[in-house]
């Protein structure tokens, strides 16, 4: 099928479905940060990011022997947990803003070029292996209920799964538990073992958080561990020999 329109502009139906999934790819993808949609991933994300960032502030202050670094170690905690709670919620309204878009978009193409419609459904399900009546059957049924239609290009066209998508408060919410477990586990280690009951908190949380997103992506654990830790340990470590060249 290689019928063009002002709609596929000057493409055929098949360049345009692939840019499509291009479109709908970047509508997902997180262009500030890393955290996966989901409260329970979000709060392990801040979690570890938090522990890094706990640790590395820790080490600046004993570099530079600041008095009362506890002291200081809270009031950055405080802040930062606001941070990535706000940060978090921000994302999320971004990325729903992205999709709510792309509804529209698919939407108007719908009521204003559904010739053009029908001919990317034909390739979609051509694609997918259907043939003669059978894929005209298919393609009559679903042209004839806009929003079944909608519903279909968005995830066949588009590659969207709209259930994937939490409330962007509900993973806020999720990012500022995570850094306020950090938090607290740092002020904890700190009051029962001091300097090294902050760095011994704060690598067993973030030891713990890699390992529950590991699992829940289904990846190997023990390599998910190894290499976290040993970015983790790298960029902490780098830190603590720059501030030992002043």
């Amino acid at each position: 099928m290689t019928l063009k329109s002002d709609h596929f502009k000057g493409k055929d139906v098949y360049q345009h479905l692939k840019d499509a999934r291009e479109r709908g790819a970047k509508a997902t993808q997180e262009i500030h940060g890393t955290e996966t949609p989901g409260h329970l991933v979000a709060a392990a994300d801040s979690l570890k990011e938090t522990a890094i960032a706990l640790l590395g502030f820790w080490i600046l202050l004993l570099a530079f022997q600041v008095p009362s670094p506890v002291t200081f170690l809270t009031i950055f905690s405080v802040g930062w947990i606001l941070w990535k709670g706000g940060r978090s919620a921000l994302l999320g309204w971004g990325r729903l803003e992205r999709l709510h878009r792309l509804i529209e978009e698919e939407r108007y193409e719908i009521q204003h070029h559904r010739a053009q419609e029908k001919q990317e459904l034909r390739a979609m399900y051509e694609q997918k292996g259907f043939s003669g009546e059978l894929l005209d059957q298919v393609v009559e049924v679903l042209m004839a209920d806009d929003n079944r239609l909608l519903r279909v290009m968005l995830e066949e066209e588009l590659g969207l799964t709209l259930e994937t998508y939490e409330h962007p408060l509900k993973q806020a919410v999720g990012a500022a538990i995570g850094a306020l477990v950090a938090g607290i586990g740092a002020l904890l280690g700190a009051f029962f073992a001091g300097m090294w009951g902050i760095v011994i908190a704060l690598l067993l949380l973030f030891s713990m958080a890699t390992l529950m997103t590991a699992k829940r992506e289904g990846n190997a654990l023990i390599k998910s561990l190894i290499w976290n830790l040993a970015v983790g340990i790298l960029s902490v470590g780098t830190l603590y020999f720059i501030s030992q060249l002043r």
